[in-house]
């Protein structure tokens, strides 16, 4: 089963990423020598990857990866049984590998750790994404995620429903309050912007504007960016704030949202609403990899 959708995410920059995390999350655990002490070369087991609760799965096709970056990829099979983005059962069989003992031993656990880690953010996405249905507001993630995972952690989002706010800093240019205080102000922070991209401004990203009160929203709507962000507003300020931005300028909720109250900020209809949590506060999804001996 070829996963498209994690083919074309994984592509240039974000596979090199990738290859690094597994390299190093392989070279951090270092030879198995147990394994090497009771197997043989020639001993083969299979491995059944089985989710022990409900989950959204995402990052199963990491599997074969941590065996190609292993050298092993011909030595080993890897069958997925389900797809990135699908909801599986408790006692779902969503992967079987099947190889040299001593291989999969080494990569039981890298393999496990993306899998639960991305499927516990899919899940948990899931759930915020359902929380929004029957609004036009959709889930953004932020920039929020563990050192050398954001690429994984994005696509999980994506896989649980979300969407992809910024990948890095240069691909939507955002003022926030540090950038506008040390400014004097949002019309002098784009001014500067303005200057720095003179004679080039079909160059620069889109622009966000970061929005704390109703005099920072009136400002930064004079300023035409592609999105205004409503920043830590209670529900009062909010809907004046989104009743004030025309329709040409998205809106952007954010700020120590927790999920419980995603209903609400739905119904106010802004365009997003960015979610910190649905990286950083993650739990972990429960799959555990079953090994039993094969003669194949």
């Amino acid at each position: 089963m070829i996963d498209l959708r994690f083919e074309r995410y994984f592509s240039g920059k974000a596979r090199d990423y990738l290859f690094r995390s597994i390299d190093l999350a392989l070279e951090e655990d270092g030879p198995d020598l147990t394994a090497m002490a009771v197997f043989t070369p020639e001993d083969r087991l299979t491995a059944a990857i089985v989710a022990k609760e409900e989950a959204v799965m995402a990052g199963l096709p990491i599997a074969p990866l941590v065996l190609e970056r292993m050298g092993q990829a011909g030595a080993c099979s890897v069958t997925l049984f389900a797809a990135d983005g699908q909801r599986v059962a408790n006692r779902t069989v969503v992967a079987e590998i099947v190889g040299p003992a001593i291989t999969l031993l080494k990569a039981e656990r890298v393999i496990l750790n993306y899998v639960c880690h991305l499927s516990g953010i899919a899940t948990m996405v899931a759930k915020a994404v359902a929380a929004l249905a029957g609004t036009k507001t959709r889930l953004l993630d932020t920039r929020k995620t563990l050192p050398g995972l954001r690429y994984p952690e994005k696509y999980a989002v994506v896989c649980g429903g979300g969407v992809n706010h910024r990948l890095d800093l240069a691909e939507m240019l955002m003022f926030k309050d540090n950038h506008i205080d040390r400014a004097g102000g949002i019309p002098q922070a784009m001014a500067a912007l303005r200057k720095s991209y003179l004679g080039r401004m079909e160059s620069m990203p889109p622009v966000e504007i970061e929005c704390r009160t109703l005099a920072e929203v009136a400002q930064a709507i004079a300023e035409a960016p592609k999105r205004i962000m409503l920043d830590n507003m209670d529900e009062p300020t909010m809907r004046q704030a989104l009743a004030m931005v025309p329709a040409g300028i998205e809106t952007e909720v954010s700020g120590g949202v927790d999920l419980d109250a995603l209903a609400g900020i739905g119904a106010l209809g802004p365009d997003f609403v960015s979610v910190g949590r649905i990286t950083h506060s993650a739990k972990s999804a429960d799959l555990s990899m079953l090994l039993k001996e094969t003669t194949a």
